[in-house]
């Protein structure tokens, strides 16, 4: 349910009415935006939850060196040094001296 606070009249004439998210089980509610009233009409300003959204690319980055990580363990990027591969590259007429 949303909440509509007390409108504010600023010395220039522009009136400011705030607008929350009721909480749950009557807690503190959320801020969502600000209706901005002046001589051009009326202006919408969402709120922006700051901490949220740096929680969330934290977030991501975690996932994505987790995946990384698991990635490289499961099949490494360099090459594969079995005893097979080396004896091989050993004999391979590329490689004899």
């Amino acid at each position: 349910m949303l909440v509509f606070g007390d409108p504010y009249e600023t010395s220039s004439g522009t009136v400011l009415i705030t607008v929350t998210r009721q909480g749950r089980r009557g807690g503190p509610g959320r801020a969502v935006g600000l209706y901005t009233i002046d001589s051009d009409g009326v202006t919408w300003t969402p709120a922006v939850d700051g901490g949220r959204i740096a929680l969330i690319g934290a977030c991501t980055g975690f996932v994505a060196a987790a995946l990384a990580t698991l990635a490289v363990v499961h099949r490494p990027p360099w090459p594969n040094l079995t005893e097979r591969a080396m004896i091989a590259l050993a004999e391979s007429p590329k490689h004899r001296r």
